[in-house]
């Protein structure tokens, strides 16, 4: 296979629009004119400064594809603008079936007469407009030019050869704010976060109160709980005894011994008025 697997655009070189503190990106579109599946790899010299989304894929016959690089905030201007970066894309083809998340390293080694495309791709930083930064081409000082687009505003990080859709720039900004707000997040008020401190902590206290109320109230259940069992038993050992004792009471037969002498004194009352009488 003589020919390149993947047509890219653009062709040699990332321009990235140098802002200080701030994030600058750009996208690539990849090409596959043949009539297999293409996978790919995206790789840097200096993986710490920048971000491929996303960095692996897989290209189906006659279809684009693209990614987006992605430039960390810069904390100070590099000399003259110049910067040594590059950018390596490897393609090699795959089975039809073949998902982004089977690629692996080794798809793309040589081994076995293996054929894998390689492209590079150098970076370069321009300017921003109306900035007295300028880049020596051909030992002359010439002001880097920029690109206006009617998708996107002022698209500095764009070349000249490489146009993007409306849904396209539309996926890049959003995702350029995602990483913006990620990098920068906004503070949180300490006021608040002590408040809610304060908050749980009292929570937290009267939680540990009522767990003690709880455990004394459990506990004085359990005393009588067992007073009442003790109770319980002697009633059972008092009503065994009367039972028991039912059988050899004795039952007294006639009449008590007060009332016959109380009859007896009533009598003699009687008999001696009527001698009387």
């Amino acid at each position: 296979m003589g020919q390149d697997l993947l047509e890219i655009q653009p062709p040699k070189e990332l321009r990235f629009t140098f802002k200080l503190k701030k994030q600058s990106w750009c996208s690539v579109q990849l090409l596959n004119n043949s009539d297999h599946h293409v996978a790919y790899k995206v790789k840097t010299t200096n993986p710490g400064r920048y971000s491929v989304r996303p960095n692996i894929g897989v290209i189906q016959p006659n279809s684009t594809c693209d990614f987006t690089v992605i430039m960390q905030a810069p904390r100070e201007a590099p000399a003259d603008l110049q910067c040594k970066d590059k950018f390596l894309i490897q393609s090699t083809v795959v089975p039809s079936e073949t998902a982004p998340e089977d690629i692996k390293s080794s798809m793309f080694s040589k081994d076995n007469n293996k054929y894998v495309g390689e492209n590079k791709l150098r970076v370069v930083i321009v300017a921003q407009p109306n900035s007295p930064v300028v880049l020596p081409i051909n030992d002359t000082l010439q002001a880097e030019p920029t690109i206006a687009s009617p998708i996107l505003g002022n698209q500095e990080n764009l070349p000249p050869e490489h146009m993007v859709t409306t849904k396209e720039a539309t996926k890049v900004t959003e995702l350029a704010n995602d990483v913006q707000k990620l990098s920068s997040p906004e503070p949180v008020e300490e006021s608040k976060l002590a408040n809610e401190m304060k908050e749980l902590k009292s929570k937290l206290t009267d939680l540990e109160s009522n767990l003690r109320e709880a455990e004394i109230c459990m506990q004085k259940l359990k005393e009588e709980k067992t007073v009442k069992f003790k109770e319980r038993e002697m009633l059972q050992q008092e009503l065994v005894c009367l039972t028991s004792n039912k059988g050899g009471r004795r039952v007294q037969v006639g009449f008590p011994f007060l009332f016959v002498c109380m009859v007896a004194i009533v009598s003699m009352k009687l008999g001696y008025m009527l001698h009387s009488w």
